[in-house]
């Protein structure tokens, strides 16, 4: 029987994505994948395979879906309410979707995006060296309703297990290091810029947010036009009008406007999974402070696998199971009843 995933319904802009694609901003095509990419790595620790297998990304909300096959999933990213044929499901874990049992996601509680794993991963076809879509610069589409999602073969049964909630949800401090044009700004700007509390803006999507504070705008000593340059995830632009954007997976892969910082990869998956109106502040940090937080990351991602637990803890497991008192007024055998 053909695995997939049926989609009875589901959230507009919702995608496949991976980890994304290199070597490609030479012809002007940004990196695209996950927009949080740690939600990959989760998906991948709660099921026992692969951080580069394809989850469906889902913005906001989700849907209505059901498996044509007995399908392992995992739920990470934004916090979401979910049901199983109307029973509630853990987020942060994997699970079995039966055969013909309709899963139904709703809108975030937390968090922008929300992410629906399976066990195989999502076989969609590979342009470019990827499966993700890149819907700015016209790779792959949507997933809509009626579609029926293809899903990779799954030598696993393992399910039922869970991970710590990574607390990224509702903003925070972002580590920023100075650009290439950092110094287009003088030092008060960008002091002033570490020290003021923006919101994320409404307007918002996988190419960038706008960030929104009270007080003046930052401008650019003598409003200077820069030169086209590359840009990556994590850049700060700042527009004509001192709004800073903050440049996410499916950025422009050059532009002229000025940077005045760029956020450090470990703190991306925060970035992105700000809520609309979520507080957001930047620390500076140093080249070196930045390297060193990509190798505790680094190290965290690596060390995922292990930190799974089950949903349930197995009796068999628990050594010291007649300690507990697991109905009431009942007690362990060997203890004698004592006199009152």
């Amino acid at each position: 029987m053909t695995r997939a995933l049926i989609v009875h319904r589901i959230v507009p802009g919702a995608t496949v994505q991976d980890m994304g694609r290199t070597g490609f901003l030479a012809f002007g095509l940004s990196r695209g994948g996950a927009a949080d990419r740690l939600a990959l790595a989760e998906g991948a620790a709660l099921l026992g395979q692969l951080p580069s297998s394809a989850a469906l990304e889902l913005p906001g909300s989700g849907g209505v879906f059901e498996a044509t096959a007995p399908l392992r999933i995992a739920l990470t990213g934004a916090p979401m309410r979910v049901t199983l044929d109307g029973e509630t499901l853990a987020w942060n874990a994997s699970h079995m979707l039966p055969q013909g049992a309709m899963l139904e996601i709703g809108a975030v509680t937390s968090g922008s995006y929300g992410y629906l794993h399976v066990g195989g991963g999502f076989a969609t076809q590979t342009r470019l060296g990827a499966q993700s879509a890149h819907l700015a610069a016209g790779v792959g589409q949507p997933v809509v309703a009626g579609d029926h999602v293809p899903v990779g073969p799954d030598a696993k049964t393992e399910v039922g297990l869970t991970l710590p909630v990574d607390p990224r949800f509702s903003g925070g401090v972002l580590r920023v290091m100075e650009s290439f044009q950092s110094d287009v700004f003088d030092a008060d700007t960008r002091l002033r810029f570490g020290q003021t509390a923006f919101h994320r803006d409404a307007r918002a999507n996988r190419m960038g947010i706008r960030l929104n504070s009270d007080g003046d705008g930052f401008f650019a000593k003598g409003g200077l036009n820069i030169l086209s340059e590359t840009i990556v995830p994590g850049d700060i632009q700042v527009t004509g009008d001192g709004a800073p954007y903050l440049l996410l997976s499916e950025s422009q892969t050059t532009g002229g406007y000025p940077r005045i910082g760029t956020v450090i990869p470990a703190d991306l998956s925060r970035a992105v999974q700000t809520p609309p109106g979520g507080s957001i502040t930047f620390d500076w940090v140093s080249r070196a402070d930045a390297l060193i937080a990509q190798e505790r990351m680094q190290a965290y991602l690596a060390q995922l696998p292990k930190a799974v637990t089950p949903l349930i803890r197995d009796p068999a497991q628990i050594r010291d199971l007649l300690s507990y008192q697991l109905i009431s007024g009942a007690t362990a055998g060997h203890i004698e009843e004592q006199e009152p």
